[in-house]
């Protein structure tokens, strides 16, 4: 592979100088079908071990595979979504391996021809994580293949046993160039590209659940220098893991070759306990994988009507709604906010499309309701005011019958009972009043009963207008508009 120069300021302080850390990500990702690559059997996560496996998942003799039409539907959206090269021709092969996961001794994957090759996604520029730019991460291929099964080594005090549900599920493997200069810069390219598969829905993004892992790619150099050796760290499955896998690696590299050491190409795992690297074994780089054309499996070949209905299929992306959301009015941090995640801008829409105001609906979710759904404990696809309640009471903030406080209460009165704004507002007499005679009413009892601060106010101290404000407002219970309460308290104290 070859990189695209970097502008990254990230460094690695060591004792002969500055380090620089050159990442590449290879991610898998599980496609979203109910069936596996090559055969009808279930994907369903947490099912009992050894339920979800065909005859053609377990390798019986005479089994043929049959491509899943809607896996291979699934990468080239994909694909597509990372504006990259769909290959219209491309060839499954077999990977030959032997271990006690693979029932058939060989995995089917894409080594020569793979369905999806050259893309690319920008990450956004994020001063506070070091990023100081837009960058854009270079993909070089997406190709399909079949997982293997699982061991688990905690059943039993002695033996090992083996779990074949994952034996023939669909995987993207997503492979970056090696582009990334940074912890922060491949946790931004890991959550851009979840945030692309969730928008397409090729993949759910369940980290914590193996639906999604990356192996990790890393060298070090001095700035300038050709690349170093890499080691690559396998099946890590979050985010925050995938920063300090590479931190903690970059630096070990560091630390191997200041001392005089070499790097050993090798593949390691993760200890998210530790936070530290382990050797797992070394690279196979003489390693024979004895790879050739599958026989049992013709070449794909796809038709343009094929491709026009995938790319037709495709959702608005992360991209593009943002620029969407920005011409509306919304910040841009706003924007960024309310499209990182699908759920939150499938939400989002359904707000705007019942009628909210853009600017004031995105300000009301990112501080109210993400507020009262950290305080919960709850997604926001299990938030218990709908988009339509929403609206409603937003509609009676922006048209006066319930001032910003008002609003508030009647928001968390909604989230205890479930019922609609309106409804809240009639039955507890919660509307906010603009009755200039019961409001100067109020005002005449709160001037009287502090005559000293009226004449202090009279006499220059015009900090406390503030004061009345509250008085006049608790008065009212907060149920005056506080544009009316301004406006008659300005006339009365200056009368």
């Amino acid at each position: 592979m070859t990189e695209t120069a970097t502008t990254s300021t990230y460094r690695i302080p060591g004792a002969t100088g500055d380090w620089e850390v050159v990442i590449g990500l290879e991610v898998h990702a599980q496609v979203t079908s109910k069936a596996k690559l090559f055969s009808g059997a279930a994907t369903d996560f947490g099912a009992e071990p050894n339920t979800q496996v065909s005859l053609i998942d377990a390798a019986m003799p005479g089994m043929l595979p049959v491509p899943n039409r809607e896996c291979i539907r699934q990468a080239v959206r994909t694909g597509l979504a990372i504006d990259a090269q769909i290959n219209k021709w491309s060839r499954f092969d077999r990977k030959n391996y032997f271990y006690a996961d693979l029932p058939q001794g060989y995995q089917i994957s894409q080594l020569y021809h793979p369905l999806v090759g050259e893309g690319a996604l920008t990450i956004d520029a994020d001063e506070k994580a070091g990023i100081a730019a837009p960058k854009r991460i270079c993909i070089e291929r997406i190709h399909v293949e079949q997982d293997a099964g699982k061991l688990m080594h905690d059943q039993h005090p002695t033996r090992s046993y083996v779990d074949l549900n994952r034996s023939g599920v669909a995987l993207m493997e997503i492979v970056s160039r090696p582009d990334m200069a940074s912890p922060a810069e491949a946790g931004a390219y890991l959550s851009k590209l979840r945030s692309i598969l969730r928008y397409v829905g090729s993949c759910d993004g369940n980290m914590d659940q193996g639906s999604m892992r990356a192996d990790v790619n890393v060298s070090v150099r001095k700035p300038g220098d050709p690349l170093g050796t890499r080691t690559e760290t396998k099946n890590v499955n979050s985010v925050r893991f995938v920063m300090q896998a590479i931190e903690h690696e970059a630096r070990r590299q560091v630390d191997v070759l200041e001392s005089g050491g070499t790097i050993v190409q090798e593949t390691r795992l993760f200890d998210p306990d530790k936070g530290t690297t382990r050797s797992m074994r070394s690279k196979e780089d003489a390693h024979d994988y004895r790879y050739f054309p599958d026989p049992d499996l013709l070449p794909l070949e796809l038709d343009d009507a094929f491709i026009a209905e995938c790319r037709a299929s495709l959702p608005e992306l992360p991209d593009a709604k943002r620029a969407r959301y920005e011409g509306l009015g919304i910040t841009p941090y706003n924007a960024a906010v309310l499209t990182a995640d699908v759920e939150t801008a499938r939400w989002f829409d359904a707000l705007l499309d019942a009628g909210a105001k853009p600017v004031q609906a995105a300000n009301w979710v990112g501080a109210e309701l993400f507020g009262a759904l950290n305080r919960l404990g709850k997604d926001i696809e299990e938030s218990p005011v709908s988009p339509s309640q929403a609206a409603e009471l937003l509609a009676l903030i922006a048209d006066g019958t319930l001032s910003n406080t008002l609003g508030k209460q009647v928001f968390e009165l909604m989230l205890e009972t479930g019922q609609g704004a309106g409804a809240i507002v009639e039955e507890r007499g919660l509307k906010q009043t603009s009755d200039t005679g019961a409001i100067e009413a109020e005002i005449a009892k709160v001037m009287a009963a502090n005559a000293d601060k009226v004449a202090e106010y009279r006499g220059g101290k015009d900090k406390l207008f503030g004061f009345f404000v509250g008085q006049t407002m608790k008065a009212m219970a907060g149920k005056a508009n506080p544009a009316v309460v301004n406006e008659l308290l300005k006339k009365a104290l200056d009368g």
